[in-house]
């Protein structure tokens, strides 16, 4: 079993479209899938607004290097360009933790450096999955709650939209 937590975020082109084609593109490897959410750039603050969640995934056949292939691939299909260190982007597919798998490869540092100080990460995991906790740093409610509100604030949710098309 290959359990991994994945944060996605979209602020170029049809947004939505592209944080669905993460859902699509993983099939029945898709465990629960957050709502939506709108938040302010981080880092480079220059730029649209994100549209941002999170999803679970899980998949036997894979271990940290596919999920993150698999997230690479999702990006490249998306028309995703990398310019600028969080500048903006068609879609972003972050690898956050992977089962209890740490790793210091600087292709894919595990869990996901950031993710602490990260509301648009920890607000949508903690929707699917209240008892969640990051490898090495604790429960993610309680990161969250360390959090200044002001940053909780810019993590916005967008009630309608849906990351699961409606058949």
């Amino acid at each position: 079993m290959s359990r991994a937590v994945l944060s996605l975020g979209s602020n170029l082109g049809d947004r939505l479209a592209y944080l669905r084609s993460v859902v699509d593109g993983l099939g029945d490897a898709v465990v629960a899938v957050s709502g939506v959410y709108e938040t302010e750039p981080w880092g480079v603050t220059d730029q649209p607004d994100f549209l941002n969640a999170v999803c679970v995934v899980d998949d036997a056949g894979r271990d940290h290097w596919a999920w993150l292939r698999a997230g690479q691939e999702l990006e490249r299909a998306a028309g995703r360009v990398r310019e600028r260190r969080w500048g903006p982007r068609t879609l972003d597919v972050d690898v956050v933790t992977v089962d209890d798998v740490r790793s210091d490869d600087p292709e894919l540092l595990l869990p996901h450096p950031g993710t602490p100080e990260r509301a648009s990460v920890l607000i949508p995991w903690l929707e699917i999955e209240p008892d969640a906790t990051l490898p090495g740093h604790g429960p993610v409610a309680a990161l969250l709650s360390a959090l200044p509100e002001s940053e909780r604030a810019t993590v916005r949710p967008r009630p309608g939209l849906s990351l699961r098309q409606s058949t």
